[in-house]
């Protein structure tokens, strides 16, 4: 065991200066982090490539399969929080090893589960390790670099998801349609091994100042504008991820079943997703992050209504995905920028919150989706999206005025 304190400060020299020699290696580790957040956020996105064959195989419905998903980013919402707590007088070198040793027994466990519930009970615990890396991760990167870089940094540990999307998913995909889902968690094992061995050959000690008190880390709940940006998170996520969880079923009429046609569609969905990220924020930068979420959230309604009208030949599904992926992924930017300016100074709590509601979004998702699969038919789900992002569209508008005349609680702590 490592003694609490003893890590030294990765971005100062003895003397105090900078330390430009070590700048390069800062950003490998940097980027290893990154690849710890891809393993992870592969897991979570990969599953919606596999579930049929994930269904038929442990002999339960594809709405019950889909639950897995909804396990895992509930777990993450509600531990994340709490294993920051418990861990937050830890060294974060002995967090990430722990998180990724949690996350690697899950994936493996998930892989040699003879049963539905074994599934459960395996990805319960791969969620526990994700919600305690990404947190660890993020702070541990922008502890490597100046404080000038420390967004960029913290943007290439989070484009690890992006990166799961667009590349690690359709890749799960394409070895569990043809070699079985298993495999595919064998795969994903592969991925979190070696980044494992990345952050500790690669990463080095730092000393971070955290939150130590979960009560501290919910501080910012007390701010209505808070809570309204939240919700809009909450919302518009949920309304993203309801089709995404249930692709597979969704666009089937279109891939024919094939696997390779799904991990394209994935792809597409993924590359041009991470697109719309980076162009989101270019747009909040110029234009403000209100009207950017408001441009995203109707497209993504829009999006949803014709998606139906459009599974019926690969070449629409593939260009309305196009559509719907990017209004999918460029809310996320601009929600954090939002966040960022209602409270600078707690801008990492208001980020770790932001990521919290987005994993409850996915776990609601889930639900909804499986309630719409048997109500309507996995065809006509995203109608229940378009109405879900309505809704999110006027909590957004909301949480603009709001800030606009600077309404927060009266109870709102000092952070």
């Amino acid at each position: 065991m490592e003694p609490i304190g003893t890590e030294m400060d990765a971005t100062s020299t003895p003397g105090g200066g900078a330390a430009t020699s070590g700048k390069t290696s800062h950003w490998r580790s940097v980027l290893m982090l990154g690849f710890g957040t891809f393993a992870i956020g592969t897991d979570e996105f990969v599953l919606a490539g596999v579930l049929p064959e994930f269904s038929r195989s442990l002999d339960v419905s594809v709405a019950t399969a889909g639950q897995v998903v909804t396990v895992f980013a509930l777990t993450c919402a509600v531990m994340s929080p709490i294993l920051a707590t418990l861990t937050a007088a830890w060294p974060r070198h002995r967090v990430l090893k722990l998180s990724v040793l949690l996350y690697l027994l899950g994936v493996v466990g998930t892989g040699l589960a003879p049963n539905f519930p074994g599934v459960l009970i395996a990805q319960v615990v791969a969620a526990a390790g994700a919600g305690l890396y990404i947190p660890a991760a993020s702070v541990t990167a922008s502890a490597l670099v100046g404080p000038e870089r420390r967004g960029r940094a913290i943007a290439a540990v989070t484009t690890g998801l992006t990166a799961a999307t667009a590349l690690g998913a359709p890749i799960g995909t394409v070895v569990g349609s043809a070699l079985g889902w298993r495999a595919t968690m064998w795969f994903i094992t592969l991925l979190t091994a070696l980044s494992l061995v990345g952050v500790l050959a690669l990463v080095p000690r730092v000393s971070v100042a955290a939150p130590g008190g979960l009560r501290q880390r919910l501080a910012p709940l007390g701010d209505r504008r808070v809570v309204v940006v939240l919700a809009t998170t909450l919302v518009a996520f949920t309304a993203a991820y309801v089709v995404y969880t249930y692709m597979a079923e969704v666009f089937a009429p279109a891939t024919g079943g094939d696997g390779t046609r799904l991990a394209v569609l994935m792809f597409a969905f993924g590359l041009t997703g991470t697109a719309g990220n980076f162009y989101a924020g270019t747009l909040a930068d110029r234009f403000g992050a209100r009207l950017v979420v408001a441009g995203a959230v109707t497209l993504l309604a829009a999006s949803l209504v014709v998606l139906p009208f459009a599974t019926g030949s690969f070449a629409a599904a593939l260009v309305i995905t196009v559509v719907y992926g990017i209004a999918a992924w460029g809310i996320t930017t601009p929600q954090q920028s939002r966040l960022i300016a209602l409270n600078p100074t707690s801008a990492p709590l208001l980020i770790s919150l932001n990521a919290a509601f987005l994993y409850l979004a996915i776990a609601f998702s889930g639900v909804i989706g499986a309630v719409g699969i048997g109500a309507v038919g996995a065809r006509w789900i995203s109608l229940i999206g378009a109405v879900v992002a309505v809704l999110a569209l006027a909590l957004s508008e909301l949480g603009h005025r709001l800030a606009k005349h600077g309404s927060t609680s009266a109870s709102t702590p000092a952070i």
